[in-house]
This record gives structure tokens, sequence and C-alpha cells, in this order.
């Protein structure tokens, strides 16, 4: 009798224990989930998307919504997400209230993907990255760069809890050269090897049509300011001296776009070191950067190198 009454124990203590450690949160029906719980469901509206998303996962970090023809045995976007999310609040400070990123996954419709930010009505406020094509088949390729590129444009939009790009677009870095470079630390940050050189190797060789013909954004740009200027911290650095010293509404919004001048002046803040030789060498010089660049010195005499 003894020894049963000690099996039950030990069984109900490890039962316990299991609960405990399972952060896979899939409610079971009729259960009454906590106030704040992500939603099971979510009806798209915005742009030409309509679909019904079903929750997949949850936890602290990350909910991840599949449209009815994802293959729901596909998991690994899961941790992915969660992993990826984890390492950008962690290294680029706050992004809203909400902690949550909300990761969407469609397969064979709406290619492409796109970014809502936690000030964006139209994504019910969450910070989201809403991924077509797929079909997600497996954690490499194409499966990860097109989710952690939109988790990019949160970034630039939302990092230290401001609100807009001074970038994105025709103005600078488009649709999104700087991505690559981000892409590239968050693969070496969770210890994709494997990744981040496949990563290096295709963006190394893309040259780009801006700011002119042949411009190698990447290799000759990107990747000499982060190996030889701290890494991961410089471009933390852009971002914060961007959230402490560019123009803001009382809202936090940013009022207008970065110039050329100014770009390659924050930069340098961010490298602590002067990067105009770096800039004539990667883009060219046009005689207006060099008036832009004279006046951002003027205008934001706090940034030094």
């Amino acid at each position: 009798m003894r020894t049963t009454s000690l099996l039950v124990a030990m069984l109900a203590l490890l039962n316990l224990q299991c609960s405990k450690g399972d952060n896979t949160r899939t409610p079971g029906p009729g259960t009454q989930e906590p106030p704040g719980t992500p939603a099971k469901t979510w009806k798209e509206s915005w742009f030409q998307h309509t679909e019904l998303l079903t929750r997949v996962y949850y936890d602290d970090d990350v909910a991840v919504y599949y449209d009815k023809d994802v293959d729901t045995s596909i998991k690994w976007t899961y941790k992915y997400m969660g992993d990826v999310w984890r390492y950008t609040k962690k290294t680029y400070g706050g992004h809203g209230k909400d902690q949550r990123l909300y990761a969407i996954f469609h397969t064979n419709k709406l290619g492409g993907g796109h970014p809502g930010y936690y000030y964006d009505v139209s994504h019910g406020y969450r910070n989201t990255i809403d991924c077509g094509a797929g079909p997600w088949l497996t954690q490499s390729g194409n499966s990860i760069d097109l989710p952690t590129h939109e988790v990019f444009h949160i970034v630039e939009s939302t990092s230290f809890n401001t609100k807009g790009s001074v970038g994105n677009g025709a103005q600078l870095w488009g649709d999104s050269k700087f991505a690559e470079i981000f892409q590239y630390d968050v693969y070496l940050g969770l210890g994709l090897t494997a990744e981040s050189q496949r990563w290096f190797n295709h963006v190394n060789q893309v040259s780009d049509n801006f700011p002119k013909a042949g411009a190698f954004w990447f290799r000759d740009w990107l990747y000499p300011i982060y190996r030889d200027y701290g890494g991961t911290e410089v471009l933390v650095r852009f971002f914060k001296l961007l959230s402490e010293n560019f123009p803001k509404d009382a809202d936090n919004k940013y009022t207008r776009l970065m110039n050329w001048g100014e770009f390659v002046h924050f930069f340098s803040g961010a490298a602590r070191t002067d990067l105009k030789a770096l800039a004539t060498t990667a883009f060219g010089w046009p005689a207006g950067w060099e008036l832009e660049w004279k006046k951002a010195k003027t205008d934001f005499p706090r940034i030094t190198y």
C-alpha cells in the first residue's frame, strides 16, 4: 500500500513539473483564456487580405497564425519567430506596449510580405508580419528570409518606441537594403551559422541602381561598417541616435525623412568614425550630399565622431 501511494505521489509530481515546463499554449475547447490572450481567430481586413486566420501557437513573445491552406504540421515557425523577436527586443529596445510579435503565414497566395506596427490601426495596433507565398516547409532559405526581412521593418519603424521610418523607400535604403545587414546579424545572433553564411554569400553579390548604378550596399557599405565598427552594437547605436536626435512630434513620430548627408552623419556617429570616405567609395559623393552633410553636422552637433 505504501509503495502504491509513493508511486501515485511521484506521478503527480512529474505531471506538475511537466505542466510548468510546457510553454506551448493550446487550450482545449471551452477553456476560458486569460485577458490579453491573443485571439483564437483573426479576420484579415487590410489591402487585398480577407482570410480568416487561426491561432496555432502563442507564448509571451509571439503569436503565430495560419490561414486554412498552411500545413498545421509545420511547427518550426513557433520557436523561430519567437527567437527572432526575443533577439530583436533584447537588442533594439522598446517596440510599444504589447510585447508580442504577431506572425501570420499564408500558403500559395498573397506573395511577399508586409509589416504592421503597434501604432497602426489596420492591424489592430499590433506589431505584425504577414507572409504570403510559402509553403514554409523547412526552417531554411526564403522560409526564414522573408519573415526576418519583415521584422526589420518593425525595427526601422518602432525601435525605442518611435513611430515611422526615416529611410524606407526611394529616399534612402529602399525596401530594404538595411534589412540585409539586420538579417545577417540575426542569423549570427541565433547561432544559425550555415544560414548566415548562405545569406552573406547571396547579398554580398547583389548590386542595385540606387543611389547610383552598380551600388553594392552590403559589400561596400553595410558589411564594412558592421565588421569594423562594432557589429550588432553599431546598428543599435544608429537607431538609438535617431531616436534621441532626429525630429519627432509630440507623439514620438518622426516628422520627416532623412537625407543622404544626414544618413552618413548619423551612421558616422554610430560607428564613432567619419564614414564619408567609405560612403564615397560605395556610392559616390555628389555635390548635394556635401552640402547636406555639412548642414547635418551643424543641425545635429550632438552626433560626434
